[in-house]
């Protein structure tokens, strides 16, 4: 039978699509309700009502956290954690179900990452671009142009008065500005 869709915006069914919302429901998995509209109305709905797109994205933020807590009840559950297995002898021992711990893991980590994606202020992880110099102190600055500047004029006030130079001649492989003779 042929799914009913809405295509009329009624207080209705946005208040389904706010509800679902909230409690962590994708927007697709709601509209393939029966009485939902296409996912794509919706957004056109959304796109025409500036007041129904701000509901709409506090929805979705309380949504994120109901997925957070959602993943913390996965982690907190030891449900089918243990199973039981029959030895040869008959005897019965508890063994780590690894698999279900996996899945359980798997569960946790992709709605994790999803939650970092779609609200990264929130979830994602904090990247710090500052910079600064130690114990977060300002950061130092300094030049070993300075430093290569002096050595040269040095060498050149020992060339000009008759000084041997060191091969190679390295104040004539020093980038001058200009003339070069500013380094004087």
């Amino acid at each position: 039978m042929a799914q009913q869709r809405a295509t009329k915006r009624t207080p209705e069914v946005i208040e389904r699509i706010m509800e679902g919302l909230a409690n962590g429901t994708p927007l697709r998995e709601l509209c393939r309700q029966d009485g939902m509209p296409a996912w794509r109305t919706v957004y056109d709905w959304l796109g025409a009502d500036k007041a129904l797109a701000a509901r709409f994205a506090h929805a979705r933020d309380l949504g994120f956290d109901a997925i957070a807590e959602e993943a913390l009840e996965i982690a907190d559950d030891g449900t089918n954690d243990w199973m039981q297995r029959r030895r040869q002898d008959g005897s019965v021992e508890d063994v780590v179900n690894a698999e279900h711990i996996a899945r359980s893991k798997l569960r946790i980590e992709t709605r994790l990452k999803l939650l970092a994606k779609w609200s990264p202020k929130k979830y994602g992880d904090k990247v710090d671009h500052t910079l600064s110099g130690p114990d977060g102190g300002p950061l130092e600055i300094s030049s070993t142009v300075g430093v290569a500047v002096a050595a040269a004029r040095e060498l050149r006030a020992l060339r000009m008065a008759g000084h041997a130079l060191p091969e190679p001649d390295v104040v004539n492989m020093l980038p001058a500005s200009d003339t070069g003779e500013d380094l004087l």
